[in-house]
């Protein structure tokens, strides 16, 4: 039996300490917080937040941690408890990034932290980047997902600014269309 969601698998669900509502991750939570007919119910989860998980073996509510406290099972193989992260799937290769403040996926030893862009960039573009203050900490122009915390990859484009790595390759697939606007 698999456990999880779509974004996460692991056999743990959180207590969002916002909402006092358990859900399977926090973009879980934020993607359905986000959608809330009230505006004013409208919120995203503060990772470092979470105090609380649900095994999903047995059903027992208790404290962050990577081992359930009454079953014993490892509720995920990797575990990070500065971000309340778990994820069954190593072969994406989570760290944590003690600047950045949070987990990111590729492993460590593909990815270095620019201070003067305050996020983590692929080693191919160590020394070989146009820096911009927190460049990461805004939303992409195409799909407007906040860039910092997205699972996506990203990338920089020659002024120094980032978007999704997807958002671009359709971007340029679709700039024929716009010549007959320009």
């Amino acid at each position: 039996m698999q456990y999880g969601c779509d974004h996460y698998r692991r056999r743990c669900k959180i207590r969002a300490p916002c909402c006092d509502q358990i859900f399977s991750c926090r973009h879980c939570h934020n993607d359905a917080t986000s959608s809330l007919s009230n505006p004013k119910e409208r919120h995203e989860i503060v990772r470092h937040d979470i105090k609380q998980v649900v095994c999903s073996i047995c059903n027992t509510e208790q404290k962050v941690a990577q081992v359930c406290s009454h079953c014993g099972v490892k509720m995920g193989e990797y575990f990070c408890d500065i971000c309340k992260f778990y994820d069954d799937e190593t072969e994406k290769k989570q760290y944590h990034c003690n600047e950045c403040g949070i987990c990111r996926v590729g492993g460590r030893e593909n990815f270095f932290h620019c201070k003067k862009c305050g996020s983590c960039y692929t080693v191919k573009l160590l020394d070989n980047h146009p820096c911009v203050e927190d460049s990461m900490k805004c939303h992409c122009p195409v799909c407007y997902e906040y860039l910092f915390d997205s699972i996506k990859g990203t990338t920089i484009i020659k002024c120094g600014h980032t978007m999704h790595e997807e958002c671009l390759k359709e971007m340029i697939s679709l700039s024929h269309l716009l010549q007959d606007y320009v």
